[in-house]
């Protein structure tokens, strides 16, 4: 006897030996029992996943002896017959290469003939989609209303392609991917039967490379038996179908989460060269994150997974490792990067800068937390509040984009400093600081508001330090520590060294720091709101004060200069980040 494939001859022969589709197979049984037989059914799902196989199985329980009943003899001539395709009765058509108007044409005159020796003369016809729109319409009225003794079945893989004309003539059912575990353990059934060793892993390593398809895990089993003999390990399936193994998937994601650049691509290097499906691999990744996502969001809920023991443990281990929004940022862009898989010359390449693209956007920050960080910066009326960071942080360092260095001054260097005569304003911890000094440093703050705001809005924070050899020292307390790497830049020393000399001291250097003691504050200018903003004086009668001028602007409208905003460190800052421009300036 012709050696048969484990395909075939293990096909489900009943209801009850179908895997996964219990909701498609008790509806049909029910519908048997109820004597609810409808003219015409559609089996809609992946490959491989029993869609001929329930066509061919109702068909038995339909045409065997006594039937309709879904309790069929399996030695029943009649069910025999249609199980080997060669019942004059139950007849099967491709759709693909009877497509044509004329086959339809042909079907609808031989339907009309009454069975042979059945109740129903029955037509499954696969892959219905590729019948053509000519053939579908020829085929509409007969379908409709179709003899009693017919029964249509139609099986496809895209159901989208089938004209809805049709569909609203069929009862439609849906078939699943079936679940991993499901396919381990029906494989383990058959190895059993078959006298094959085969260990778990190998097992789950069929199953995740089937993606739903019993067909192809049965396949796949039946090639290893024919290459392994009689017993099959888990590098087996891995180095035939170029599979990662699934501790490399999850070094690879561990790689990945912990920034760890080196060890992501000399992983990712390793699987090359080892001849394993790129592809596939950047699948699996995304199949993994998806579970990681999942798992987070569920909090733990194994229900919605289909993972193994070694994934569950990997799963609450790497759950700490990132948050949500980064799991989903990680998934963009290895979702993009899968779609671009099939057009690259080099997927290599694409995978080493999808590798790095995810490590990087693990840290990024979303568009609206940044834009919530500038909206707090501006305050109310236009006031400054602290500098928080809106940028992530660098992939091998782990520092803020924006740092730049500062000098800190010890309270120490300070009490040492030389002081001037007159009158004193004490300070905490520090020397006193001159009288003139503090005139003359808000004069400076006044000067530089009228040209920039925005550094204005910096400066009101700070206090004036020292004066000494041509070189004003000005400081920042720990709580505005931050405003140092936004504020100390070329731009920002060159307008205060311009402004030192209209004040009469030229060719000043400027130096910022930071105050490590805490300090009683030198007078600062006033942080005023927008004179637009700003409410008028009033008298005792409520009336506004006829002696306070209040500007004649439109109800919330800021006076607003371009081209400061545009050269603003911080929005200079914001477009180096975003790797923006500037379209439009609105107040």
């Amino acid at each position: 006897m012709a050696y048969q494939v484990i395909a075939r001859k293990y096909r489900p022969q009943r209801f009850a030996d179908v895997v996964g589709q219990e909701h498609v197979t008790q509806t049909l049984a029910n519908a048997i029992e109820q004597k609810r037989i409808a003219h015409a059914y559609l089996f809609c799902g992946p490959r491989g996943t029993g869609k001929t196989t329930i066509a061919r199985i109702f068909a038995k329980c339909l045409n065997g002896t006594g039937g309709p009943k879904v309790n069929f003899d399996d030695q029943d001539s009649r069910c025999i017959e249609i199980a080997e395709g060669r019942s004059l009765d139950v007849l099967e058509i491709d759709g693909a290469s009877n497509n044509g108007v004329e086959q339809v044409r042909e079907l609808r005159e031989t339907c009309k003939y009454a069975p042979a020796n059945s109740p129903f003369k029955i037509y499954i016809i696969d892959e219905v989609h590729m019948l053509s729109t000519a053939a579908f319409n020829a085929l509409l009225k007969t379908l409709e209303e179709p003899p009693a003794h017919v029964k249509f079945m139609f099986a496809t893989t895209d159901p989208e392609k089938v004209l809805p004309t049709i569909l609203s003539r069929c009862q439609r059912f849906d078939l699943r991917r079936i679940p991993a575990a499901l396919i381990t353990k029906h494989l383990a059934h058959i190895a059993k039967l078959e006298k094959v060793k085969i260990d778990e892993a190998a097992l789950h390593a069929i199953a995740r490379g089937a993606d739903g398809a019993m067909r192809d895990a049965e396949s796949t089993l039946d090639q290893l038996i024919s290459f392994c003999g009689d017993k099959i390990e888990e590098a087996d399936v891995l180095s035939m179908f170029g599979l990662a193994a699934q501790s490399q998937i999850l070094g690879l994601s561990q790689a990945v989460l912990a920034g760890e650049i080196q060890t992501a691509l000399s992983r990712l290097n390793e699987l090359a060269q080892n001849g394993k499906d790129l592809g596939r691999l950047l699948s699996d990744l995304l199949n993994h994150f998806r579970n990681l996502l999942i798992f987070q969001v569920s909090r733990g809920d194994l229900n919605l997974l289909e993972v193994s023991e070694a994934e569950v443990a990997a799963l609450k281990e790497q759950s700490g490792l990132a948050n949500t929004e980064s799991l989903t940022r990680i998934l963009e862009v290895l979702t993009d990067s899968e779609l671009r898989l099939r057009d690259t010359a080099s997927k290599k390449i694409l995978l080493e800068v999808a590798m790095l693209k995810a490590i990087e956007a693990r840290n990024a920050i979303s568009l609206d937390s940044v834009l919530k960080q500038l909206n707090q910066l501006r305050g109310p009326g236009g006031a400054s509040v602290p500098a928080v960071p809106v940028s992530a942080a660098s992939p091998q360092s782990g520092k803020s984009l924006h740092t730049s260095p500062a000098t800190t001054v010890e309270s120490s260097q300070i009490k040492n400093a030389p002081t001037h005569v007159g009158g004193y304003t004490a300070l905490a911890g520090t020397a006193p600081v001159p009288a003139d000094l503090g005139e003359l440093w808000a004069k400076l703050v006044e000067a530089v508001g009228r040209v920039s705001p925005f550094t204005r809005s910096y400066l009101v924070d700070a206090q004036p330090v020292l004066f000494e050899k041509n070189i004003f020292t000005i400081g920042f307390d720990p709580e505005f520590e931050d405003h140092l790497g936004l504020v100390d830049n070329a731009r920002n020393h060159t307008l205060l060294q311009t402004k030192l000399a209209e004040l009469g001291h030229a060719n000043a250097q400027i130096k910022f720091v930071k105050i490590e003691a805490s300090a009683a504050r030198v007078p600062q200018p006033a942080k005023v709101a927008s004179p637009a903003l700003a409410a008028p004086k009033r008298t005792e009668g409520g009336a506004p004060a006829s002696s306070t001028p209040v500007a004649k602007e439109k109800p919330g409208s800021v006076s607003l200069n371009k081209n400061d905003f545009k050269n603003d460190p911080l929005i200079q800052k914001a477009l180096e980040i975003f790797k923006g421009q500037i379209v439009e300036v609105r107040a």
